[in-house]
């Protein structure tokens, strides 16, 4: 059996989806003139209760946009500093933005109002203005953990009382909505821009949308053009996106449900010293000294079982809508052989 657990970014179209992607109803999205794109970047405004949405290829070049949107040249974004925006995004901050970063240390990648009001820079010559603070919902590196409501709030608060943008990577924010007990609307209230990719839990082959104000999308629809972002036909994408949006929803709990059972069978190995609390689709196992990180990762894929080295001694198993029970079994099973 073949089981892929690096990514929820590995999974196939449906059958379902692939005929409502053939059946799309297309224009020219840079000249506005795409239904089917127009028509998911309303719908997924409307989720959040913001004013608009704009389709991008990829959630980097979403994050990217924004946050160049926001900001000018010379200025400083606050965020954690393992941060997709800062890690994992070819130091796109400062090549498109012109950015200096102030990274913090927050709990699992969540940052809270009092660190963000610490990083915030006084108002000297000798340093960059603070313009922008960036959070992550549900955070990759800390193992798909969730924002409490209160926090975002908290950290809002900070930003109104010193004149600071807020923009959200919500590139797994479905995952976290699924377990949270807050909605879409909530969030949408209190952040600037939100980032949402449709490649990773929902399961379309590839995009991501931007929500924002109108007049924040205005522009940010300039920088997708300067970013090479503009397309054409992409209705046969956004078709994509809306069909997960009516039918892959529900399937995030699945995946969590999945995730926490091989946090349990990772938990039985003699050589794990730790598995991060898994509370959505990411599973990081971090195993002791005494046991090399890539022979465990080579049994794995011995056995037909694709992970994902994340860190010293870590690795990151990923659930998503290509995995199943059957394979659920099997993993556990391989896994159950290795104590």
């Amino acid at each position: 059996m073949q089981v892929d657990l690096r990514s929820d970014t590995v999974t196939k179209p449906t059958s379902g989806m692939r005929e409502a992607m053939m059946q799309a109803n297309v224009g020219d999205d840079v000249f506005g003139e795409d239904p089917t794109v127009n028509e998911l970047e309303m719908k997924m405004a409307a989720i959040f209760g913001m004013e608009a949405g704009l389709f991008f290829p990829s959630g980097t070049m979403n994050n990217q946009v924004a946050i160049k949107t926001l900001t000018s040249p010379g200025e400083e974004i606050i965020c954690d500093h393992t941060s997709h925006v800062t890690l994992y995004e070819v130091g796109g901050l400062a090549v498109h933005s012109g950015l200096s970063t102030s990274l913090i240390t927050g709990n699992r990648g969540r940052i809270n109002a009092t660190q963000v009001k610490e990083a915030i820079r006084v108002d000297n010559i000798h340093y960059a203005t603070t313009s922008i603070v960036s959070i992550e919902n549900t955070h990759n590196r800390g193992g798909g953990s969730i924002y409490a409501l209160s926090d975002i709030k908290a950290i809002r608060q900070v930003c109104n009382e010193n004149k600071l943008k807020l923009h959200l990577d919500g590139a797994r924010i479905f995952n976290a909505l699924t377990e949270a007990d807050y909605n879409a609307k909530d969030i949408g209230k209190l952040v600037d821009t939100i980032s949402i990719s449709i490649s990773k839990g929902l399961g379309a082959p590839i995009g991501s949308v931007m929500v924002a104000s109108k007049s924040t999308i205005l522009n940010a629809r300039r920088y997708r053009k300067l970013f090479g972002g503009g397309m054409r036909q992409a209705g046969i994408l956004a078709a994509a996106g809306l069909y997960a949006l009516d039918n892959h929803l529900a399937g995030l709990k699945e995946d969590h449900r999945r995730a926490k059972s091989l946090e349990s069978a990772l938990k039985e190995l003699p050589f794990v010293d730790e598995v991060i609390p898994v509370e959505t689709n990411i599973v990081i196992t971090k195993l002791n000294n005494n046991y090399p990180l890539q022979t465990f990762i080579d049994r794995l894929m011995e056995s037909g079982i694709s992970t994902v080295a994340f860190g010293n001694q870590a690795v990151r198993m990923v659930t998503h809508l290509d995995f199943n029970d059957d394979q659920l079994n099997y993993v556990c099973g391989v896994l159950n052989k290795m104590k």
